[in-house]
């Protein structure tokens, strides 16, 4: 079960693309999309992740900064970064510490196989680091503009 909204977002420090560590407080004072995806490179993280990026321009217009974590290298992330022309920091959470953390980690069940995963799920979190929304399941077609419509309705609440 992912961490509910109105709470604080539990600070990490993990590495990025290029090994840089970061840290989620080092955000503070700016909104951040962070979104959890199971795997680089694979059909619905892909349709994921460019749709971050075809929308990236607006989400840059609101000050806002996406983070996508999963369990893959940071050597995996560069590369996927770099074959879809990723604008964003996707960071690598190769123990899936930060994913239990968050509560995205756990069983799956695919083709009659039980295996444990992230759960697709999207956090957005205020300037302060407060959860505002929480996305379970999320479908990856059409995601980033679920994200923008919350976006808009919390920015001019």
């Amino acid at each position: 079960m992912p961490i509910s909204a109105n709470q604080p977002a539990p600070n990490f420090q993990l590495a990025d693309e290029n090994g840089i560590e970061r840290n989620l407080s080092d955000f503070r004072g700016s909104p951040v999309v962070l979104y959890f995806y199971p795997k680089d490179d694979t059909p619905g993280c892909t349709t994921e992740a460019c749709s971050f990026r075809d929308d990236y321009h607006v989400y840059q217009q609101r000050g806002v900064v996406i983070l996508g974590v999963s369990p893959d290298s940071s050597r995996s992330h560069a590369k996927f970064k770099e074959k879809y022309h990723l604008p964003f920091t996707l960071l690598a959470d190769e123990d899936h510490r930060v994913c239990e953390l968050y509560g995205v980690w756990g069983k799956k069940k695919a083709m009659g196989r039980e295996y444990d995963g992230v759960f697709r799920t999207t956090f957005l979190i205020d300037p302060q680091g407060i959860i505002v929304k929480v996305w379970e399941g999320v479908k990856p077609e059409g995601h980033s503009q679920e994200v923008l419509e919350a976006l808009d309705a919390w920015q001019n609440a």
